[in-house]
């Protein structure tokens, strides 16, 4: 028969509260700890070497990486540490409790004898313990009562008869108790007074708020927050003022100023400080311009956050100097922001297809990424401050430049491009040095090109949109500016720029590699998949290499398409069953064809059976006339 109790002392429920403590902290842990000895970049040395660039990454890396002994008290480090503050106390706890529920029944522990005692040994063994502990024999005292030294000498006497008398010992190997069968003892990781009438209705009102109102609102904020958020993670009510912010012919300064307004809904970070100085000094440098875009972003509700957001990102295209931690660190928070907003806002202007608000916003990465004012004419050498020409030259030539391959229309299988076919614009692209001159790509032996065709060929039937990368990328791009480290990269636009419209979204290209002329391919390719227009003619578009780290780093080139009828195939490129021929005339469905005035193949009759027919005729013939001769 078991007999429940509850936990008084709360002995079990430190048990479960650890198990529940270590299955939720133990994974929690090792993603921080991953993250804080993080590797460090090998490639640090690839990419821009200016001394800016330089200090960057290595400011970057320091405040990303963290260590252990150097912890940032985060909210999650401090949830974090104080679960395994109270994950220890309970384990304290739990170790040092004392419960004898369940504790097995050792007669030689309790006789403090040797389990090889012999019989003889035990009851002279007892007879010393008997002297010793007798009740009549031991005064009680402030630490031990006469209750417990009565209930000492019982367990004696009990340990000596398991290992002397016979109904006793039959008993402790049979039941592991010298009494006999005994009740099993289950605890509950409860405490009693959750049970007792008195506290009923505060037990009942916890439950109820627990699952009817904490439970609820959970599920609902979840709910209700998702619902408020797009894919691209930014505010439903910020997507809303990109959709009809935009016009067909936004060109960067508007988009500026749709970016702008972006802020009102999307909190990144609480004020740091005052931003007026600021303001003044952003005011003196652009003068109205500045007016003019306070005044067109900040007209409606969460215009204070707004206007602090424009500041701040003002700031960062002039370069200013804040002049307090504080503000620098709100400055980085909302700069790191921005690539998913101007994601949201290119996704919004490529659904639409509209060419000019397309480019302006990837022109406006780099003016971020370099911190300049968007819009303003402006040289290359801009982007690098205080560099003299050889300078210059040389993080140009760390950078690189993309140089085009080779770009073409390919269809798979076929070689000219029909109505509504499935056309691959595949591209080769490689980054050479700024300064370097363009040499003549080396001949090309028959069996290497028909190599590298085979090749093309595998990969325009992968799902890949990029080639295996070979050789080494172009590293880091030059961003003394940008809180964050950043590679290079392209957008490709293919683009109808006499309709200002885009044929196709466009393809983020990254990873684009170094030019090593001692690699066969020397460059990677990369394709855009989309479905050739309905109608036969010549379609006459630019595509546009757009670079989302230098400004100026744009490369456009025209290129045509063709579509052909597919009667202008040639014969060997149509197979046998393209070619139907018509029934022959003897046959049900030539019979039917000619009902309904169609073509029909003749049937050809044998030659040499015509021939046997008309001798056989004649030959009658003059039989018949021998016979009226001779009558």
């Amino acid at each position: 028969m078991a007999n429940y109790h509850y936990d008084e002392a709360g002995n079990m429920a430190a048990y479960f509260l650890i198990s529940v403590l270590a299955i939720v902290l133990i994974p929690l842990t090792l993603t921080a700890a991953t993250s804080l000895t993080a590797k460090r970049p090998d490639d640090m040395a690839k990419g821009c070497q200016c001394k800016p660039c330089i200090d960057r990454r290595k400011q970057v890396i320091a405040r990303s990486q963290g260590s252990i002994f150097r912890l940032k008290f985060t909210r999650k480090t401090t949830i974090l540490l104080a679960g395994w503050s109270i994950l220890g106390f309970l384990v304290y706890k739990a170790g040092n409790a004392e419960s004898h529920n369940n504790k097995v029944y050792n007669p030689f522990e309790i006789l403090d004898i040797s389990t090889s005692a012999t019989e003889k040994e035990i009851k002279s063994h007892f007879k010393k313990l008997s002297k010793l502990y007798h009740p009549d024999k031991v005064k009680a005292t402030v630490n031990e009562t006469v209750e417990q030294i009565a209930n000492r000498f019982v367990d004696i006497t009990k340990a000596y008869k398991s290992l002397t008398d016979e109904t006793t010992r039959r008993n402790y190997e049979l039941y592991g108790h010298p009494d006999g069968r005994q009740e099993v003892s289950m605890g509950i990781a409860l405490p009693s007074w959750i049970i007792e009438g008195k506290n009923t209705i505060w037990v009942l009102g916890f439950y109820g708020l627990l699952i009817g109102g904490v439970l609820p609102a959970m599920v609902g904020r979840w709910w209700f927050g998702s619902r408020r958020k797009t894919k691209e993670g930014i505010e439903a009510r910020t997507a809303e003022g990109f959709w009809k912010g935009l016009e067909e012919g936004s060109g960067i300064s508007d988009v500026v100023k749709v970016f702008g307004s972006a802020f009102r809904y999307e909190g990144w970070v609480k004020s740091a400080g005052d931003l007026s100085r600021v303001d003044e000094a952003i005011e003196k440098s652009i003068g109205g311009e500045w007016k003019e875009m306070k005044k067109a972003v900040v007209n409606s509700d969460g215009e204070e956050t707004a206007k602090r957001a424009l500041t701040l990102l003002y700031a960062h295209f002039l370069r200013l100097d804040l002049g307090f931690k504080g503000l620098e660190q709100e400055q980085t928070t909302l700069l790191l922001q921005t690539p998913a907003l101007l994601n949201a806002l290119l996704n919004i202007a490529t659904a639409r297809s509209w060419l000019a608000p397309t480019l302006g916003v990837m022109r406006l990465h780099a003016y971020i990424m370099q911190a300049l004012v968007p819009g303003k004419l402006m040289p290359p050498q801009a982007q690098f401050p205080g560099f003299d020409t050889e300078e210059v030259n040389r993080v140009l030539d760390s950078c690189g430049s993309l140089e085009i391959v080779d770009i073409g229309f390919k269809v798979i299988g076929e070689r000219l491009v029909t109505p509504s076919s499935i056309v691959f614009l595949l591209v080769k692209l490689r980054v050479t040095e700024s300064n370097a001159r363009t040499s003549p790509s080396p001949s090309i032996d028959a069996k290497l090109a028909k190599k590298n065709d085979e090749i093309d060929e595998k990969f325009l039937n992968s799902r890949s949109e990029a080639e295996e990368l070979q050789g080494d990328s172009a590293g880091w791009a030059h961003a003394p500016h940008w809180p964050g480290l950043r590679k290079p990269g392209w957008w490709l636009v293919l683009a109808d720029d006499k309709s200002n419209r885009i044929v196709v979204p466009p393809l983020k290209i990254v990873d684009v590699p170094r030019s090593d002329p001692s690699r066969p391919r020397n460059y990677r390719c990369y394709k855009l998949q989309f479905q050739a227009p309905p109608n036969v003619g010549l379609f006459t578009w630019k595509v546009y290499f757009v670079s989302d780290t230098m400004i100026g780093g744009e490369t456009c080139r025209g290129i045509s398409l063709k579509i052909d009828d597919v009667s202008a195939l040639v014969a060997e490129e149509q197979t046998p069953e393209d070619e139907i021929s018509d029934p022959e005339e003897d046959t049900l469905a030539g019979q039917m064809a000619a009902m309904r005035g169609g073509s029909v193949k003749k049937t050809i009759v044998a030659e040499e059976d015509t021939e046997d027919e008309s001798s056989t005729d004649d030959g009658d013939e003059g039989g018949d006339d021998d016979s009226s001769d001779s009558d």
